[in-house]
């Protein structure tokens, strides 16, 4: 039964990679922005392939499936999507490293302590796992609501407007990640696998397929003052 979702979840992914690329601004300013976007779908559509034909899904121990080709999706994907939030933070800034080394190194340890705290037997030490990736988490929102926001606010306009919708859509749906991660089989068993499964699906899509598609029609708005400012930039 929970082999549909995956199926569901490849093609989705796919055909939406494809669309937020076609679709996507593409001005010299911008279109890294738009590589990004539908390269994330991509991602998310090899891993739904790999959980669909059962690649690296495997018992924990105790009866619960553990989808590892999940967490790879996430680690890459995760980045992509901060390093684009950086990116239109510090438009006008060409050095970035600090920041994107800052928050991608927290989302990675947030993502790899979820993968400990899926894979822990035991309860305490699930916890443990559990809340020291929340703690990894709630740096990634400091940074991005903290000294990314602030960089962007400076700009004014539509830059700092597109820079605020982004983040805020983002930080929204991420934030149900790890409450489905708290009740689904991983943590509390309080839902069923499957209804886990569709779950993930669900906010996958929103996160990579609605986001990539939005973000894009923001970006389209804020073209001309981006190009402006990037020929600023280069003179």
């Amino acid at each position: 039964m929970e082999s549909t979702p995956f199926l569901i979840g490849f093609v989705v992914m796919s055909i939406a990679s494809v669309g937020i690329y076609v679709t996507g601004p593409k001005a010299s300013a911008i279109r890294h922005h738009t590589q990004i976007h539908s390269l994330v779908p991509f991602i998310a559509a090899t891993a739904y392939l790999a959980m669909y034909l059962g690649t690296f899904v495997m018992d924990r121990g105790d009866g619960v499936t553990l989808y590892v080709p999940r967490y790879g999706d996430w680690i890459f994907t995760t980045p992509l999507l901060l390093s684009s939030l950086v990116a239109l933070a510090l438009h006008e800034h060409p050095r970035q490293g600090g920041y994107v080394v800052a928050i991608v190194g927290l989302d990675a340890l947030m993502i790899l302590t979820g993968l400990l705290s899926a894979m822990s037997l035991d309860g305490s030490t699930r916890l443990v796992w559990f809340l020291w990736s929340c703690a990894a988490f709630a740096g990634v929102y400091f940074m991005l609501w903290g000294p990314l926001r602030e960089r962007s606010s400076s700009y004014g306009g539509a830059l700092g407007e597109v820079y605020r919708k982004n983040a805020t859509q983002l930080s929204v749906v991420w934030l149900i990640y790890p409450l489905v991660f708290a009740i689904g089989p991983e943590g509390l068993g309080t839902i069923s696998g499957t209804a886990s499964v569709w779950a993930i699906l669900i906010l996958d899509i929103i996160a990579k397929v609605v986001y990539g598609f939005t973000a894009g029609e923001r970006l389209k708005k804020a073209e001309p003052e981006l190009s402006k400012r990037e020929e600023r930039r280069l003179a």
